[in-house]
């Protein structure tokens, strides 16, 4: 039996009558617009997955964890919103360590749409799950793709996510708690003073990850901070704001991302910023060297 867990989303939602778009569908609702049969469904939340805290991250990877114990499910598909999928995803992914598979799906148009594709991703997402290798992953827009890797390319194409190329997936870990950890992501762009960084560092930060400009490169005073956090001991990853490709810490000068490396950065390789930020989460509360994670 398929175990169906939902948490809102636009896969869930209808327009208010202001024409604004918030979940109210259940879970049994979007079952049965997806003809599916056999499947056991239970509402965790019914969020906009942008709201989605870290609190609320632990209440659904353990949810999912507990669907994973029961002996009568087969495979556990988790409907969410597209906004924080890719987050969801990885960090479900880092502490899988199940042989049973996770499939993710939702919707980029409304349940209400005249065209909706969100039952076609859940009967999708609920066919996956009976056939796929343990592991977790996100079914959308007719296709099947890792967790790892996995970013959103696109705010309304029907095939939204894309997977960057991986090594071999790290060791996971047992199941640790996320809320309570600070690491905040800093957007860099050219000639970003030192401030951007030092406003983030005051607030008191567990970690920080940059998404940087091309291969991983700073401005000069946002590098001269960044170095001032590392040398604290504080962790650093530094992402791309590229839309696809690896984070390579390759270049010179004050803010490139070898001298960054130098001083002790890590780079996100395949992962994207809202990736990156979740595995150096999941490190730090399991005791883990990010390195790890972040293969």
């Amino acid at each position: 039996m398929l175990s169906i867990l939902t948490t809102g989303g636009t896969i869930a939602c209808t327009q208010d009558e202001a024409g604004a778009l918030v979940p109210t569908i259940t879970g049994a609702e979007l079952a049965r617009a997806a003809g599916l049969s056999d499947v056991d469904v239970n509402d965790v939340v019914r969020l906009d997955s942008s709201s989605i805290t870290l609190a609320e991250l632990d209440d659904v990877i353990a949810r999912v964890h507990n669907e994973l114990e029961r002996t009568d499910v087969e495979a556990v598909v988790l409907t969410h919103g597209t906004d924080s999928m890719e987050e969801t995803a990885l960090a479900l992914d880092l502490m899988h360590t199940w042989d049973k598979p996770v499939v993710i799906t939702g919707a980029q148009r409304s349940f209400d749409h005249p065209e909706t594709d969100g039952p076609k991703n859940l009967a999708g997402a609920a066919a996956a799950g009976r056939t796929l290798t343990p592991g977790v992953y996100v079914h959308f827009g007719s296709r099947t793709l890792p967790a790892r890797g996995l970013r959103k390319a696109h705010t309304h194409d029907l095939d939204a996510f894309v997977s960057e190329p991986h090594g071999a997936r790290p060791a996971p870990c047992e199941r640790v708690l996320l809320d309570g950890f600070h690491v905040p992501i800093v957007a860099m762009y050219p000639g970003a003073p030192a401030s951007v960084v030092a406003a983030v560092a005051a607030t008191g930060v567990d970690g920080l990850v940059v998404a940087a400009m091309g291969s991983g490169n700073v401005s000069e005073q946002a590098g001269q901070e960044i170095g001032k956090l590392l040398e604290q001991d504080i962790p650093v990853v530094i992402a791309t704001r590229v839309g696809r490709g690896p984070t390579e810490l390759a270049y010179g000068g004050p803010g490139g991302g070898s001298t960054l490396a130098d001083q002790g950065a890590l780079a996100s390789g395949p992962l994207s910023a809202a990736q990156a930020r979740i595995a150096l989460i999941v490190a730090l509360a399991a005791g883990r060297d990010p390195r790890e994670l972040l293969l």
